[in-house]
């Protein structure tokens, strides 16, 4: 094997576990939780400028209900395998090209 092949496989290796675990461990250090949002964090004030934005509520769609539903349930399966490919797939050209 050589050694241009094995940088890709650890990049590929790097870019997917980043889409499967660094993405959502990400996302609940801004404070989306599996509970709700956590007070006083970034995503509380996430929260609370789009509520004064929207008079008072938060849109579904909004990145804060995405960032919340996330949080709360985990990436969706689809979102993994496409946050996967992508991710990995950079990885790997990424893997590839570093001396």
């Amino acid at each position: 094997m050589t050694i241009e092949i094995t940088k890709a496989i650890i990049g590929a290796t790097a870019g997917a576990g980043m889409a499967l675990f660094g993405i959502p461990t990400c996302i609940s250090a801004l404070g989306f939780k599996a509970a709700g949002i956590a007070a006083g964090s970034i995503a509380a004030k996430m929260m609370s400028a789009a509520a004064i934005a929207n008079n008072g509520g938060v849109a579904a769609g909004s990145t804060v209900a995405v960032l919340q539903s996330v949080g709360a349930a985990g990436l969706s399966l689809g979102a993994k395998i496409g946050l996967s490919s992508a991710l990995g797939s950079l990885g790997a050209a990424l893997g590839a090209k570093l001396s």
